[in-house]
């Protein structure tokens, strides 16, 4: 039922089945429809006769959530076939994603009225009703909830202040303490992670680092962030300032190391800057020596492949691999490939990001086929959890990073903008980076 279950459906004699062989071709059915609602559908119709009410609600309520996650817009149909069947957290969550596609208000409000409480308070879902309740008229509600996260600096506090008119501005900054950088800088822990950061030793030293201020305050963050930021381990710049909770330094939050070295790329493909930070930050956090569990290294996160094709491209004579971690070697190669995603996706920074971290064509897949999508409800149904997480926190980076370079004022919301329905893609350009 798990390796093959259009095989196991096919030898099944469900004519005669008990509960517990039910069960299993109710679970050879979920596996069926995760790799095509339709097969899933069409083996059902044969075989439905053959399960109880409450198995054939089962079914719907994951139909349903397969059917949101391809996107398909029959997901809520499938979804009301349920009924009141039981759903669990990740269905309710789909089912609300697949009401946002279908902009079905109404059944935004009820699924995320279903989910337990612990899920219906994330930032995603207070959001997500507020601007449910927004559209049908309940517009005092609404604002309810957007002030309530618009104190927030990520992703959806950001979105919210939007929604209620206001720039979501970064909070003046709060410079460290001199006289408590020099206390930090004494303790025998930092030191100890400094040291280690030297001999290039980054997981041990990663962990000194963090077991050192683990109980700092929010003065004592901000001395330790400006610190390592002095020392150039950014990435551990930005995880101190990120933990503050009533002092901030955006500054030290959203860093803008390498900028010289950085004009010249950007120029040559006529990139925003503050995109290009945006997605530099939530790719290595500025680690030089950052390599990812598949094999993308360097600023840019890029993966060997993906190199040799934009250095073949940009005409660069005796590239290899070593080159690939080599500062400016790595921001010309990074650059050029995310101009080239980005061209080829309607000059569109959020299909652009997408397609940096899960390929051009899984991008361009998640449009509508059809219909303009609002960026953010593009965003939000993004099926891969990872890719869903980076987008939001790229764009959220972009909108940060123009602030502090002093671009024109452009909130999130507009940043996102709408995606258009799709268009076929150019399969020449791989799937990775």
């Amino acid at each position: 039922a798990y390796a093959n279950p259009g095989r196991f459906l096919s030898t099944a004699d469900l004519a005669h089945a008990g509960p517990a062989e039910r069960l299993a071709a109710l679970f050879a059915l979920r596996r069926l429809a995760k790799q095509s609602p339709d097969i899933a559908l069409a083996r059902w119709d044969k075989i439905a006769s053959y399960f109880a009410e409450a198995e054939q609600l089962y079914f719907y309520g994951w139909l349903g959530y397969e059917g949101a996650r391809a996107q398909d817009d029959r997901a809520l149909q499938w979804y009301q076939r349920a009924k009141d069947t039981p759903l669990t957290p990740p269905q309710l969550a789909w089912r609300a994603r697949a009401a946002l596609r279908a902009l079905n208000w109404r059944e935004v409000v009820v699924s995320i009225d279903a989910m337990p409480p612990y899920q219906s308070q994330r930032e995603a879902w207070r959001y997500w009703k507020g601007r449910a309740l927004e559209a049908l008229g309940w517009r005092d509600q609404a604002a309810d909830l957007f002030r309530g996260l618009s104190s927030g600096y990520g992703y959806y506090g950001q979105l919210a202040a939007n929604a209620l008119a206001q720039p979501g501005d970064t909070p003046g900054p709060h410079r460290a303490d001199p006289a408590i950088v020099q206390q930090v800088q004494a303790q025998p822990g930092i030191q100890r992670a400094l040291a280690l950061y030297r001999l290039a030793l980054y997981p041990e030293a990663a962990r000194e680092w963090a077991w050192a201020i683990r109980d700092y305050d929010d003065k004592h963050l901000l001395a330790a962030s400006e610190i390592a930021q002095r020392n150039g381990v950014y990435d551990r710049s930005i995880e101190a300032a990120e933990r503050t909770r009533q002092l901030h330094d955006f500054n030290l939050r959203y860093p803008a190391p390498y900028r010289a070295e950085m004009q010249q790329p950007v120029r040559d493909n006529d990139l925003d800057e503050a995109w290009v930070y945006g997605l530099m930050r939530q790719e290595s956090r500025f680690a030089l020596h950052a390599n990812s569990v598949v094999g993308a290294s360097g600023l840019m996160q890029i993966m060997p492949a993906t190199a040799r094709w934009v250095a073949h491209k940009m005409g660069l004579k005796h590239y290899h691999n070593a080159l690939l971690t080599e500062l400016g070697t790595n921001l010309k190669l990074g650059t050029y490939y995310l101009k080239s995603v980005l061209s080829r996706l309607d000059n569109n920074p959020v299909l652009a990001s997408a397609a940096y971290n899960a390929g051009p064509s899984r991008a361009d897949q998640w449009r509508d086929d059809h219909h303009p999508l609002e960026g953010a409800i593009y965003i939000e149904t993004i099926p891969f959890d990872e890719t869903r997480d980076y987008v939001k926190k790229v764009m959220s980076n972009t909108a940060y990073y123009s602030r502090l370079f002093g671009q024109p004022a452009i909130s999130l919301k507009q940043r996102l903008g709408v995606i258009p329905p799709r268009t076929a893609g150019d399969p020449a350009m791989a799937d990775e980076r």
